[in-house]
């Protein structure tokens, strides 16, 4: 089964690394233009959306909520938005998001795994994951924004 998994440490505490995720102001940052939207009840809807290219709000992502432990453990089904993808409700993954305090660390464990066969979406979804964990990072750490040229 095909698996992404991440581990970051960041030099902060849980809940400075949380806000990140669910401030608007900081997650629209991390995430390239998006903010999470969802009541935070297990078996409701998530979704990521921000501006599309004509500044019309859309869904990059969306899905249900699996898990939800503040400051703790995030977890979702993970579908691409219907502009990224034509067979977008198809195509299914999870998300799971965990942070544990490490000395006077955060440890970022994110796994994105149980991937439906022949997913196209699989492949650049490394390269992605990669950005916007250093980008939360980067935040964190240092308050800046790092520029992907998006």
């Amino acid at each position: 089964m095909k698996k992404l998994e991440y581990a970051f440490y960041i030099g902060a505490e849980p809940k400075e690394v949380w806000d990140v995720l669910f401030d608007p102001k900081l997650s629209i940052r991390a995430f390239m233009g998006g903010v999470i939207r969802s009541s935070l009840k297990v078996g409701d809807s998530i979704e990521f959306v921000g501006p599309g290219k004509d500044g019309d709000e859309i869904v990059f992502i969306y899905g249900q909520l699996l898990e939800y432990v503040p400051h703790k453990v995030l977890s979702y089904t993970d579908h691409p938005g219907p502009t990224h993808h034509v067979r977008h409700a198809e195509l299914e993954s999870r998300v799971t998001l965990t942070l544990d305090k490490v000395g006077k660390c955060t440890r970022l464990h994110l796994i994105n795994d149980q991937w439906t066969d022949n997913h196209p979406l699989y492949e650049s979804a490394d390269q992605y994951w990669w950005m916007i964990l250093s980008h939360i990072k980067t935040i964190v750490e240092t308050g800046k924004f790092l520029d992907f040229g998006y």
